[in-house]
């Protein structure tokens, strides 16, 4: 993955741990939870880390908008971003998440026919885990094709959270099994007997 070369990075703390986001001159380019699988660790701390600037005004805008949407009273970004460091075909397949409203999840596999790729299912799924800004690019809102939790770079018990946090898992009943998370609109019929 490659980032631009003037990127810089803040960190906040979190209900859910730690969060490390970075912004390039071209948009906000990174959030990370701390411990995140595929994060760019050589970028995030040591002698080749982006420089720390808490007053930059988009990673003073995403973290407030952030936290607004942990607290409940957002539920979409308004942030320039950019995900210029993926190839093209993870790119296409970020540019998808974005299409997944908040208290909705679509599954790997309908993920992939939307993206006419319908043989694509892991490499989609390998592009979802890569995903750089994690939440404002919804990849929590992928889940396995019987409705089941799968696969969160971020740990599954903040993927659960998070979708719980949405309404998209009930709260009360604990569901996170097959079944309980309904696909957004348009993609249920179409994946339902699909495998993910």
């Amino acid at each position: 993955m490659q980032f631009h070369p003037l990127t810089v990075q803040s960190r906040t703390p979190t209900p859910l741990g730690d969060v490390r986001l970075s912004a390039s001159p071209l948009g906000l380019s990174g959030l990370w939870f701390d411990g995140q699988r595929h994060q760019p660790e050589a970028f995030l701390d040591g002698p080749c880390a982006w420089p720390v600037d808490d007053a930059h005004p988009l990673l003073r805008r995403a973290t407030a908008q952030f936290h607004e949407y942990l607290d409940g009273r957002r539920t979409r970004f308004d942030l320039p971003l950019d995900l210029s460091g993926g190839t093209p075909f993870q790119q296409a397949v970020w540019q998808a998440l974005l299409g997944i409203p908040c208290g909705a999840t679509t599954s790997y596999g309908a993920l992939s026919r939307l993206l006419e790729r319908p043989l694509a299912v892991r490499a989609v799924g390998a592009a979802v885990g890569r995903n750089p800004v994690s939440v404002i690019v919804p990849c929590h809102r992928v889940v396995g094709s019987a409705g089941s939790l799968t696969g969160y770079a971020g740990g599954l018990p903040r993927k659960a959270w998070l979708l719980q946090r949405e309404g998209a898992v009930p709260v009360a009943s604990g569901g996170l099994g097959p079944g309980t998370l309904p696909l957004f609109a348009g993609e249920a019929s179409a994946a339902a007997g699909a495998t993910a």
